[in-house]
């Protein structure tokens, strides 16, 4: 089949609509292998925009590709979790069974290897993509094997040689995953929830009174930000509009979190009832759910649970009975974007764009998808809306602390004897989840992934709740033995990788950052340096125009005030001088005028005051 046929019944599939771009990326490169520039001119003629228009959107995504790669294409995880677990010698032996490097193809086309962000598999480190068929807790030696039997089948179903726990065993499925359910709590991964309680509840309810039993439940968002479920479903449903959307952000793309995908293994169906009890509430007849690409192994589980509701009468025209109430959901694939993680990227995706943060305001709730009102929220917060709307909202907020309602997932990695997903109540301290997952020798816990925050062992005493340590899942256990600089170096690799390169805070910020961390590193630094990582990280944060930007820099302000003593040991004594160099501070203005803030941050290097 030539490429102007693909793309012809690619674009067709969806209706030659712009706003589905991802979608036809996605049927192009997987019947051609790749989007070249005669794909790309061929489907802009299709969807009726300029080329470079297509061009900008594959460039952006990291699982799309302009050239031509490999049948099997092996993606390794290097997550710090990944590196600490022995990624870097898999690598190696894949390297060496392959013939080729990483970021190459086999000469006969078969095989390429390459590093990717967390896959969702941190509790089941070393772990690997092979095409979609997720391999976990590989060794050097089981990749001998692996690259064996790819070689042999070319087929990487024929590595899934025992089925993991609970749906991963089912037949549209079939993954080694594990979903490592250590502590099951009350709300979200009990036994015996009752299908649909909350939905028929809700529908015996005016949408006032159903937004209303939310707002009394305390419920906050559990993506992390921990914005007021209630007070977003009321803004949405009070904004004038024909239509409104609800959103389900199933792309959890912070490293060390795995905890959504459990939630989309095990309990989809309370999903898809939050997100319809959600639609009731605000008045809305379309739902998406935007599942990122590293979990394309759950979609065809997924439009299967989706089908059995329509078909059930809880997705569809008149749900449950109810006269007028109709809505239905799509799922959306990333295609490999962190960034889109973030609501309003998350959004621009959706609509078949780069992955970029929106300028707010307006917020979603006024104007998001297809510029009309849209409440986005996370897996875990479409459950506890379905079991607030079933069991109530006083026995939701008789659970956790008074600022923190409920219970909270909690994904556990990193050096403990028991890794995986942790229910517990809002108030717990880290030391006592320590003791429940077995840490070995705890030194530092990184509470919220790369982009949360630090914790030392003097601050073991911390609960884990918004008003202390706030987190949206992950948590990173590392013992005595880490080093502390490199796991700081390794999260601003992450985010200089993961920035949509808008702005320059995160362009140019979070390079420089990293340079000066090199310097202190491999003992190069002078007490001005840390001051300069000091002032321009605190920059960074102020001046940066999305949520990326203004938590990049946090490992490097957690670390130097819960480890003083091991930058101090790094540095060398101060020379005379100035030193030459870039003057970050000036490249920043004109970021801080489009975010109306000004700094009076002082600059270590150049000695003066920035206004």
């Amino acid at each position: 089949m030539n490429i102007t046929t693909v793309v012809k019944q690619a674009c067709s599939k969806f209706g030659n609509d712009r706003g589905r771009l991802i979608d036809i990326l996605w049927e192009v490169q997987n019947n051609l292998g790749c989007i070249d520039e005669q794909a790309m001119n061929a489907i802009a003629a299709e969807v009726k925009v300029h080329r470079v228009e297509i061009e900008g959107v594959v460039s952006f995504y990291s699982f799309f590709s302009e050239k031509r790669k490999g049948k099997i294409i092996i993606r390794l995880c290097d997550d710090v979790i990944d590196i600490n677990a022995g990624i870097e010698q898999v690598a190696t032996v894949f390297s060496e069974e392959l013939g080729i490097g990483i970021g190459q193809t086999s000469a006969d086309g078969n095989f390429s290897l390459e590093y990717t962000a967390c896959i969702g598999m941190s509790d089941q480190a070393p772990a690997a993509l092979v095409n979609n068929v997720v391999i976990t807790n590989i060794t050097p030696a089981s990749a001998k094997e692996i690259t064996r039997t790819l070689k042999d089948t070319l087929d990487p179903s024929k590595l899934v040689t025992k089925v993991g726990d609970g749906n991963n065993a089912h037949t549209l499925v079939s993954a080694m995953v594990r979903n490592n359910i250590r502590k099951q709590g009350e709300v979200l991964l009990a036994d015996g929830i009752p299908a649909d309680a909350g939905l028929g509840n809700a529908l015996k309810k005016t949408s006032p009174e159903v937004i209303q039993e939310i707002a009394d439940s305390g419920l906050r968002g559990r993506g992390g930000a921990g914005f007021p479920t209630g007070e977003k479903f009321k803004l949405a449903q009070r904004t004038e509009a024909d239509q409104r959307y609800v959103i389900c952000n199933a792309d959890e793309g912070e490293p060390g979190t795995f905890k959504d995908r459990v939630l989309l293994t095990e309990r989809p169906s309370l999903i898809f009832e939050g997100m319809t009890i959600a639609a009731y509430a605000i008045g809305s007849t379309s739902g998406i759910m935007y599942l990122r690409a590293e979990y394309a192994y759950l979609r065809p589980f997924l439009e299967s649970v989706l089908e059995n509701r329509r078909q059930a009468g809880l997705l569809g025209k008149d749900i449950c009975g109810k006269k007028g109430f109709c809505f239905d959901i799509r799922i959306q694939m990333g295609a490999g974007a962190y960034i889109c993680g973030e609501e309003s990227a998350l959004i621009s995706s959706c609509e078949g764009l780069r992955g970029e943060p929106k300028n707010r305001p307006p917020f979603p709730v006024e104007r998001g998808y297809l510029s009309k009102p849209t409440i986005v929220n996370n897996v875990e917060t479409f459950c506890c809306v379905a079991r607030i709307l079933d069991r109530g909202s006083n026995w939701f907020a008789g659970i956790g602390t008074k600022a923190s309602r409920g219970t909270k997932l909690l994904s556990v990695c990193g050096d403990c004897a028991r890794p995986g997903v942790y229910e517990v109540p809002y108030g717990l301290e880290v030391a006592e989840l320590l003791d429940m997952v077995g840490a070995e020798d705890p030194a530092i816990v990184q509470v919220g992934g790369a982009s949360g925050e630090m914790v030392g062992r003097s601050s073991f005493g911390r609960k884990i709740c918004f008003s202390d340590v706030a987190t949206g899942g992950a948590v990173m256990i590392f013992n005595s033995h880490r080093n502390v600089l490199a796991i700081v170096d390794h999260f601003l690799k992450f985010f200089a990788d993961e920035s949509c390169g808008y702005c320059t805070p995160c362009r140019v910020g979070i390079v420089f950052l990293r340079e000066r961390m090199q310097k202190v590193m491999h003992g190069f630094a002078e007490s001005a340096d840390l001051d300069y990582l000091r002032d321009l990280s605190k920059t960074i944060m102020m001046t940066s125009r999305c949520g990326l930007g203004s938590s990049a820099p946090k490992a490097i302000l957690n670390s130097m005030d819960q480890f003083p003593l091991v930058y101090s040991s790094h540095l060398r004594e101060a020379k005379d001088g100035v030193q030459a160099g870039f003057n970050i501070q000036k490249a920043l203005d004109e970021s801080r005028r489009i975010a109306k803030r000004t700094s009076m941050i002082y600059d270590p290097v150049y000695g003066e005051k920035n206004e």
